[in-house]
């Protein structure tokens, strides 16, 4: 049994100079910031902080949480995770949240690895054999998504999640909806479900419109809708067959409380929400039905953890949001085993954002991540239960370390206003 201390001697966020007393940072393609932790026993964690599109601010975090946690023992994940969230006057967000996620997810590799089991094992054990998952099909500007589909199908999946529509305006024309009616009736007659992702680029207007074309289609979830009309709740209330929503931005706590009381569609939400703290009034107004933290701005696994119980406690299910890379899945894939109210996983092999490497790129075995009949296997290896390629990271890393990080696309109509991306 261990017990000695296990400290930590090195904390790495891979390839980008931020300091020569703080090491180097691991900005790796397609837009991903992987985080490699030492200890003194000589073992080894990885993390993702990434933090889509504000990669030089979770650079920054870490230079701080590595001042800070140089020489204290790695076994001691809750004490660090405190002192990290709490010892400091200003606390929560995306920056800190992601960038505390990036050292949480690799100390819980560290002691997987130490003890020889997976992390699950630690979290109280399994609770099932395989995760449920889904993945994207099409892109930010969505066409051709039918031979995606078939090639999903064909990679193991069962469900699969499309954007609605490219930029759309606030009133616009309707027959810019029809292509997405008819990319939905063609990828259902391939035998898969089908979830919508309005994206927050529809406003009140065309959202009816849509939603009403869409009825009987019978999509698996429609989420990301801007705001509803009184209409289409009818409409919604009166479907037995929709399953997931996620209507509203997720600062608009009353107004989703609301339509929670109105109607009996389960709503999805929580990819921005960053700690049990954020969750915590749409759970009290019973505003939620399925969560969706997402375990590299949560607060890492020990805040999805604790918010798989918390939400657990209100009959909410779990469903952690992972459009990132293979450590970020590895992470959610632990707490998803043990968690009872678990529901299904996204994953972001071959996704649209991908470009330059992939899901499975940094792994030595990608196999752990093979999909059969829309499920994953669970990950047996101690720690993560993944290997990570890591002469590939540094070399990859090094190659792009003078490239500007990832940024999302800014969209404009034609008379020239931003649109929602």
């Amino acid at each position: 049994m261990a017990s000695k201390p296990n400290k930590i001697t090195k904390i790495e966020v891979a390839g980008h100079i931020l300091d020569p007393l703080f090491g180097r940072v691991f900005r790796v393609p397609p837009r991903w910031l992987f985080v490699r932790v030492e200890t003194e026993l000589g073992i080894v964690g990885w993390g993702e902080g990434t933090l889509e599109g504000h990669t030089e601010a979770i650079e920054g975090a870490y230079k701080d949480l590595t001042e800070r946690f140089i020489g204290w023992d790695a076994d001691r994940i809750q004490d660090i995770w405190q002192h990290a969230y709490r010892s400091r006057f200003y606390r929560g967000g995306p920056v800190l949240m992601s960038a505390l996620s990036g050292l949480d997810i690799a100390l819980w590799d560290i002691k997987g690895k130490r003890y020889g089991v997976p992390i699950w094992q630690l979290l109280g054990g399994k609770v099932r054999d395989r995760v449920k998952v889904y993945v994207w099909v099409g892109g930010d500007k969505p066409a051709d998504v039918v031979d995606g589909a078939a090639e999903r199908r064909a990679q193991g999946f069962t469900a699969v999640k499309m954007n609605a529509t490219d930029a759309v305006d606030w009133i616009d024309s309707p027959a810019l909806l029809q292509d997405t009616i008819s990319r939905v009736r063609d990828v259902k007659t391939l035998g898969l479900d089908v979830g919508i992702d309005f994206h927050g680029r529809l406003h009140k207007g065309m959202t009816k419109q849509l939603a009403k074309a869409l009825e009987p289609m019978k999509p698996l979830f429609i989420e990301g809708i801007v705001i509803l009309p009184h209409a289409f709740l009818q409409m919604l209330k009166s479907d037995e067959h929709r399953r997931v929503l996620e209507p509203l931005l997720p600062t608009q706590v009353e107004e989703i409380a609301d339509l929670a009381h109105m109607v009996s569609t389960p709503i999805a939400l929580g990819e921005r929400l960053y700690s049990r703290h954020d969750f915590r009034p749409y759970l009290e107004r019973r505003a939620i039905d399925i969560a969706q933290p997402d375990v590299a701005h949560c607060g890492g696994i020990s805040e999805l953890h604790r918010l798989a119980s918390y939400t657990e406690t209100y009959d909410v299910a779990l469903a952690p949001h992972c459009p990132l890379g293979p450590i970020a899945l590895a992470a959610c894939m632990q707490v998803d085993i043990a968690a009872p109210n678990f529901f299904i996983q996204e994953m972001s092999l071959q996704m649209h954002y991908n470009e330059g490497a992939d899901l499975l790129t940094y792994l030595v075995d990608p196999t752990v991540f093979t999909v059969k009949n829309g499920y994953v296997e669970a990950l047996q290896g101690p720690g993560l239960g993944i290997e990570i390629n890591e002469q590939l990271v540094r070399d990859t890393a090094a190659k792009h370390a003078d490239e500007q990080a990832w940024r999302n696309a800014v969209w404009k109509g034609e008379d020239g206003a931003l649109r929602e991306w």
